[in-house]
């Protein structure tokens, strides 16, 4: 009697068919529901790129008292790009990580950073497991790909599940996320880094992580976020 093969759920193998069965999934469900820009409604994309060009960039921030080189957002947290970020961290529509991503790599390209690897700022293992994935990290490796730099999905660990900053004044959020990361030396010793996340209010996150980052040997951590709040951008100090 022939016996049937069962491919492991946790070979590559096993993870490239769920892949290609997640993508033809996609297909079909975009050939019957065409995807709408978020901001002009548009058929054909989820933020259309006639949209997307017409975003302001914010003014680049340098940081000298802060563990952060500086600080590039790629747009003002407002509008269609909130309605965007929001559908990609609560509503568990993550391809808009790779539109985001490439409006990351403009901001960007507006400096004479140079990095040498992509880090997404790192969600706490029990927040990870109750969300299901990181939106940073699906920026970043969505950017370093954009970039052709190494993503470093390790080297930085969030060891601390920190209270939500929403409602938090800016001395607070500093010290809700004090320590709260540790980076690995062997990983990120000597590199300019860039650390990747959806959104800075005050920067005091950012700054935090950007601190591990540093103490473990990173020649410098430029921050950036897909967005940046409006009302702290004139007078924005990162911790």
């Amino acid at each position: 009697m022939s016996r049937r093969f069962v491919l492991p759920a946790h070979s590559e193998a096993g993870k490239l068919f769920g892949q290609l069965g997640r993508a033809a999934a996609q297909t079909t469900l975009d050939f019957l529901f065409p995807p709408h820009c978020v901001a002009c409604q548009r058929v054909g994309s989820l933020y259309c790129p006639h949209c997307l060009a017409e975003l302001p960039f914010p003014p680049i921030n340098h940081t000298p008292s802060s563990p952060l080189t500086l600080h590039i957002a790629a747009a003002f947290f407002e509008g269609a790009l909130r309605n965007a970020i929001h559908a990609l961290k609560y509503e568990g529509k993550q391809r808009y990580a790779p539109l985001l991503a490439a409006r990351l790599a403009l901001a960007l390209a507006q400096t004479d950073y140079r990095a040498d690897a992509v880090i997404g700022l790192p969600l706490h293992a029990e927040r990870l497991a109750w969300r299901g994935y990181n939106q940073s990290a699906l920026l970043a490796q969505a950017l370093a790909a954009h970039l052709k730099l190494p993503y470093l999905p390790d080297a930085a660990q969030r060891i601390h599940n920190t209270v939500p900053q929403v409602g938090l004044n800016r001395q607070q959020r500093a010290a809700n996320v004090a320590n709260a990361f540790q980076a690995v030396p062997n990983q990120v010793r000597g590199l300019h880094l860039l650390l990747v996340d959806d959104v800075a209010t005050t920067g005091a996150t950012l700054a935090a992580c950007a601190a591990a980052l540093k103490d473990a040997g990173a020649a410098s951590v430029c921050g950036l976020t897909v967005g940046v709040a409006l009302y702290h951008q004139a007078s924005l100090d990162l911790p």
